[in-house]
């Protein structure tokens, strides 16, 4: 398929810089040119945040997401703050995320990849460069890498020494989450390390421990039965994600390594491209082109087919398996007629990729006070409507995109608890966009279980029909 791109098909003629030759939206501008390129070599010359075989392993792994061997289950922060990087918000996050992985494992009988949002989901797209207040008018916040959230020139004024934090409580992440990772804190064998303090009277508490029981009590059979313990087992793998926004980090961080070939962005494992800069012709997507990581990239119900096929092919040329994965953002009320001409026309092409759901970002809304609240119901609905729609087109729905925190915040509305608007109020604390809670997140967990069954029950009614019908007329 014709395109005007050149990337990584030709490795002549794409760098880690060629993207500087297309047009680059959601870009900061930087008062201090000379500042700027300080801080940019000064980020080249540190060490990288993963590494190339994590990430060519994470790709393996949504290969087998796509084919249907496993699930991805992608969550955390809208928007990370450097004040959050703080052991309690990082255990937190790491808690529901293993916590939802361990419902999933139960209900759908298959392996789960974990991908956090976090280690340096720090960068924001927003619909407009300035904000007003009380008559003042300031750059608006973009993300703690780019300035800060207090309406002050000060902090308003992007800052390239930003970057330089931002890598370093990303490397800080990263250094936590695997030491707690390797010390034990996710095995199976001792699902109470990730109890929250405050979820103790959760509705859904007791449903989750007696899964979690359950799981143990499996393994611990296993391990009776085979006359040792499961070693290797009860370690998981951990990966991260962010979305590549901020051109110059994310080309600063991307390097070429001794053991593989190409360009990997060693600043995570897994980017993904947001709506909003998912443009043929962009910066964006030419710098995504070329380098090896597995690439995501979210789709709106403003997307047509063609749009998307020829992103599609720009992205991913060789059709590899794992590559890439197409995260939808349709909405509750928009999925049922922007969904299927996308899954018909991807599949048409056989296009290997991975569909997941982001049932989050397509069902935002402003409370008549004015705050930004996402509805539970509108989220589930979503999500619900995906399993069903990929089941009728004869597409497979491998994975979840949610925003969601450890933290005892009240910012979407309904869920086990009901919340309420008045309730908003009480622990609304992010900074861009809201966020489910533990409750409401074990909540989807437990919804994306009932739902996959369902699907997989219907699809067996639906092989059973024409072998009934053969049966009888024989």
């Amino acid at each position: 398929m014709e395109h005007t791109l050149s990337s990584a098909r030709n490795a002549q003629l794409w760098s880690p810089d060629s993207w500087k030759s297309k047009p680059a939206l959601q870009q900061s501008t930087y008062r201090d040119a000379a500042e700027l390129e300080r801080a940019l070599a000064e980020l080249g010359a540190l060490p990288p945040l993963v590494t190339s075989w994590e990430v060519l392993a994470l790709k393996r792994k949504l290969a087998d997401a796509e084919a249907g061997r496993c699930f991805l289950l992608q969550g955390g922060d809208c928007a990370e703050s450097f004040s959050d990087c703080t052991p309690s918000v990082i255990s937190n996050r790491l808690k529901v995320l293993l916590q939802m992985s361990l419902v999933l494992v139960h209900g759908l009988k298959l392996p789960v990849v974990r991908v956090g949002r976090f280690a340096g989901q720090y960068a924001k797209p927003r619909s407009a460069e300035m904000e007003t207040r009380d008559g003042v008018t300031l750059p608006c916040y973009r993300g703690d890498i780019i300035n800060g959230s207090a309406f002050t020139a000060r902090e308003r004024e992007p800052d390239p020494r930003r970057m330089i934090d931002a890598h370093s409580k990303s490397a800080l992440t990263m250094n936590f989450v695997r030491a707690l990772i390797d010390g034990g804190f996710a095995d199976l064998h001792h699902p109470e390390y990730w109890d929250l303090e405050w979820v103790s009277h959760a509705p859904l508490r007791d449903e989750y421990w007696k899964m979690a029981q359950s799981v143990g009590e499996s393994i611990r059979f296993m391990e009776a039965l085979g006359g040792q313990s499961f070693g290797c087992y009860p370690k998981v793998d951990f990966y991260t994600s962010h979305e590549m926004l901020l051109l110059p980090y994310e080309s600063t961080m991307t390097r070429q390594v001794p053991q593989h070939e190409g360009w990997f962005n060693l600043s995570t494992h897994f980017p993904w491209i947001g709506m909003r800069t998912a443009q043929l012709d962009g910066a964006h997507v030419e710098y995504c082109a070329g380098i090896s990581n597995p690439i995501g990239l979210k789709v709106g119900p403003s997307v047509k087919p063609e749009q998307l096929l020829r992103v599609i092919e720009a992205l991913d040329r060789e059709n590899e398996p794992g590559r890439l994965t197409i995260i939808t953002r349709m909405g509750a009320e928009q999925v049922e007629s922007a969904l299927p001409p996308l899954l018909r026309a991807v599949k048409s092409e056989g296009r290997r990729v991975l569909w997941c759901c982001d049932p989050m970002h397509g069902n935002s809304e402003t409370t008549a006070g004015g705050v930004k609240t996402r509805r539970f119901e509108n989220i589930r609905s979503e999500l619900e409507a995906a399993f069903t729609i990929h089941a009728a087109c004869g597409t497979r729905l491998g994975g979840v995109h949610l925003e969601l925190t450890g933290e005892n915040v009240t910012e979407c509305l309904g869920g086990a608890r009901n919340l309420r608007e008045a309730d908003l109020a009480q622990a609304y604390k992010s900074t861009v966009d809201p966020r489910l809670n533990y409750e409401q997140s074990l909540e989807i967990a437990m919804q994306i279980v009932r739902q996959h069954s369902s699907t997989v029950q219907q699809s067996k009614l639906d092989a059973a029909e024409p072998r009934a019908a053969m049966l009888e007329a024989s």
